[in-house]
């Protein structure tokens, strides 16, 4: 596909709508829902993608930039599976990004690794990986990092830069720089790894092949999903992927030296001790759960967490008996800094809500939260979803440039009508639909994040697996 042919479609198709031609139908997309509610039309209609990719409004385009299977620069494979993805500007390099992105891989079970091209150098590279699967070969998951040319549209160099680690979900980018990658796993020994894993690992965005895998201990042990620093505190705020998850905090005791330790905490409700926020059916006789409005505005403070890198695996439960508020599956988080000062972490709760398709919750922290003196913070429901049409199973978030949530849904649905699309969530909680994966292998998106000069969003569909760049009118909308 080319992207003057995409464009002449696009045009031709927003045409034929506006003067009411019959023509026009073939160009539709699939129709989303607009919540009438707490929702809004942001972008109007979505047309049909003649690839089956991306179904993308008026005046929007996109390229794929990398697929799995393709040959990187560094001789290995690009593996399967990619999630959770940063954008950084590339050093004496205007007009390119560097993207680093996880693999979600555990080797466990059918898979394309960094080594389905070249076997042998698997065996070559074991004393550079975290772990090693069965004590032969090393671990599929973590991290490559690719140069994207923005006016060529093309990558123009890629390779492996973290190896070992497993089932890399999501994680964060740093002001300094690096991404912090995740370990959604318990995995250990009885499943036939070498080593413990569920910790966050560093990798800076400028490493030019694979760095010294260094787990962030400090940071705990558990079923990791994202991370989002605060750029005013440095204060690292973390999810987990659990049905009883605890929203955590880090504080460094180092600014920007996260491997020099520091204190985890919890998130905990003043006046509701283990707080149990999911809003579900079954919940509603349990002494601890109680229904949570959207909009409903609660205080907080955070507790100190003990022996966070367990071999147990038991630190939200600890945390849980300690006090700290339950959740339904955080996975997302995203930091955004408003114009007039405010600081907003928010996060995603998948499996929240009535309908266990998914809650946004935004935590605003105290004035001078992690400053050595406790400040109460406020935490806030400010979307719950009950129709799978407007959103469902809310995963990887990021925040747009003008200010609105990005929002990636991760539905695997066994309904044949299915869909999954990226949504927005407007500062306001107005939501609204930008893009519907419209490959037959129905995806999830994952690691949405726009490149630094705001001109390109990023993304990746997981399976078959690919690495988008969508180009569009987002000045407008920064305006």
């Amino acid at each position: 596909m080319t992207l003057s042919r995409r464009q002449f479609l696009i045009n031709a198709g927003a045409a034929a709508v506006a003067f009411g031609g019959l023509s026009s139908l073939p160009a539709l997309a699939q129709v989303y829902a607009v919540d009438p509610l707490r929702g809004t039309d942001r972008f109007g209609q979505l047309f049909r993608d003649p690839d089956g990719i991306l179904n993308l409004p008026q005046g929007f385009s996109y390229r794929v930039i990398s697929r799995t299977g393709d040959t990187m620069s560094d001789g290995l494979t690009t593996p399967s599976a990619p999630d959770g993805m940063a954008a950084f500007p590339a050093p004496g390099k205007p007009g390119y990004s560097l993207l680093v992105r996880n693999h979600e891989l555990d080797s466990i079970g059918p898979e394309i690794g960094p080594f389905h091209h070249a076997p042998a150098r698997a065996r070559a590279m074991r004393d550079r990986a975290f772990d090693l699967y069965q004590d032969k070969l090393p671990v599929n998951g973590g991290t490559t990092t690719l140069l994207y040319n923005h006016r060529s549209g093309t990558v123009e160099k890629s390779h492996l830069s973290l190896l070992g680690t497993t089932r890399n979900c999501a994680g964060g980018a740093t002001p300094w720089g690096s991404w912090l990658t995740c370990e959604e796993s318990l995995a250990g020994r009885a499943e036939g790894f070498g080593r413990d894993h569920g910790f966050v690992f560093e990798v800076p965005a400028n490493a030019e092949g694979l760095v010294t895998p260094e787990p962030l201990t400090a940071m705990g042990r558990f079923v990791h999903e994202a991370a989002a620093v605060d750029s005013s505190s440095g204060i690292v705020y973390l999810t987990e992927d659990y049905d009883n998850a605890l929203f955590y905090r880090f504080l460094p005791a180092q600014s920007e030296q996260l491997r020099h330790g520091g204190q985890l905490q919890a998130l905990a409700i003043k006046g509701w001790p283990g707080a149990l926020t999911r809003n579900w059916e079954e919940d509603k006789n349990k002494a601890e759960a109680s229904a949570v409005s959207v909009g409903q505005k609660f205080q907080c403070t955070w507790i100190d967490l003990e022996d966070v890198a367990s071999p147990d695996g038991d630190l939200s439960l600890r945390g849980a008996a300690a006090g700290a508020a339950r959740f339904c599956r955080c996975e997302g988080v995203a930091f955004a800094l408003r114009a007039d000062g405010r600081r907003e972490i928010y996060f995603a709760a998948t499996g929240g809500g009535p309908q266990k398709i998914g809650q946004i919750w935004c935590y605003r922290p105290g004035r001078h939260e992690g400053a050595g003196h406790e400040v109460v913070g406020e935490l806030e429901l400010v979307y719950e979803s009950r129709d799978r049409a407007l959103l469902e199973s809310c995963d990887n978030l990021a925040i747009a440039p003008w200010g609105d949530l990005i929002i990636c849904e991760d539905s695997y649905s066994s309904s044949p009508d299915m869909v999954n699309y990226i949504r927005g969530l407007t500062p306001e909680g107005k939501l609204y639909t930008l893009t519907m994966n419209a490959h037959p292998d129905k995806g999830e998106f994952c690691g949405a994040c726009f490149s630094p000069d705001g001109s390109t969003l990023f993304v990746n569909i997981q399976r078959p697996g690919m690495t988008l760049a969508i180009n569009g009118p987002w000045s407008r909308l920064r305006a």
